[in-house]
């Protein structure tokens, strides 16, 4: 047909199984969603299809190339591709190659990046402002950036230690009627947190930071009456904090300290609302210079494409 054409992108420096998947399963989606031929030869991704289908087409490939290309070897996958598609190409290229967007962890020889605009917002808000207030759903990044931040400034000594808390149980922090000593009680709590440090860092190594306190990952009851200096702190699942356990954290803060709050408001399981802290701060902490508020939506979701479908269909339910 006439006005069909072909488009070419240099895919030098980019690892061609990384970029295409399994079994060419990233170029398979990127022809399906978009409607073009795709064809990976050497350096060169084509694209050949009608004019439209392709002049949408080459953003959302230029930024899969991108993506493959600061991943440093990190295989892609087609969730990545409907992310795109679904942004139309605003994936991190331009700046999201300086430090603020990259973060090399020591000893995996691997890259964390941003994957979304949101997540590049909330990565340049880690790096500008001494407390960020990080707030959305389930599967958007906000606690694993946060600890891959944290990791990175540990790395780079900008901080001598980094302190990971979580309100231990939903209402209160009762931990009494839970069987097992204190240890075991608040593990299962704080495992979501130990996770995410153990995909950035050897086993053995985040175990001996936990021996020697380099890192501490404890209930935020823990927190009363110290002063947090020198350290990297993240309050995750703030929104089960109450206002006083949520004052009591940000008061902890001591010299050259930094905090990043993440939480998701539709899922506060204190008996009321409006006890949670993270709705207080929103309402009480905007304006003041060095706290930085960063929303993050279901378009930032990077978890199983199925989750961002499901926060959506939740949040139309809850609108009636």
């Amino acid at each position: 047909m006439s006005d069909e054409i072909t488009h070419r992108l240099s895919t030098e420096g980019v690892d061609p199984l990384a970029l295409a998947g399994v079994n060419d399963g990233n170029l398979v989606a990127l022809a399906r969603r978009l409607g073009v031929r795709v064809s990976l030869r050497g350096d060169t991704l084509t694209l050949h299809g009608p004019l439209s289908a392709v002049e949408r087409a080459v953003p959302v490939a230029q930024a899969l190339v991108d993506l493959a290309r600061m991943g440093e070897g990190e295989p892609l996958d087609v969730a990545d591709v409907d992310r795109l598609v679904s942004q139309e190409g605003s994936a991190p290229s331009g700046p999201a190659t300086d430090g603020e967007f990259r973060i090399i962890l020591p000893g995996l020889r691997r890259v964390i990046q941003a994957k979304t605009a949101g997540q590049r917002e909330y990565l340049r808000a880690i790096a500008q402002h001494d407390i960020v207030i990080g707030i959305g759903p389930a599967g958007t990044g906000k606690t694993y950036l946060a600890v891959a931040a944290a990791v990175d400034a540990l790395a780079r000594k900008r901080v001598r230690r980094i302190v990971l808390a979580r309100p231990a149980v939903e209402a209160g922090e009762n931990l009494g009627f839970l069987p097992g000593d204190l240890h075991e009680k608040v593990d299962p709590y704080l495992r979501p947190l130990y996770d995410a440090l153990e995909d950035m860092m050897p086993r053995d190594r985040v175990q001996k930071a936990i021996d020697s306190r380099t890192i501490e990952i404890a209930p935020l009851a823990y927190m009363r009456g110290r002063t947090l200096s020198d350290a990297f702190v993240i309050l995750d699942e703030a929104q089960n904090a109450t206002g006083m356990q949520m004052k009591m954290f940000l008061t902890r803060l001591g010299v050259n300290s930094r905090a990043v709050i993440t939480g998701d408001k539709t899922q506060i399981d204190l008996a009321n609302r409006e006890d949670s802290g993270l709705l207080q701060v929103e309402r009480i902490l905007p304006g003041i210079e060095g706290i930085g508020f960063c929303y993050l939506g279901d378009g930032d979701v990077v978890r199983h494409r199925l989750v961002r479908d499901i926060i959506r269909a939740y949040a139309e339910d809850a609108q009636g």
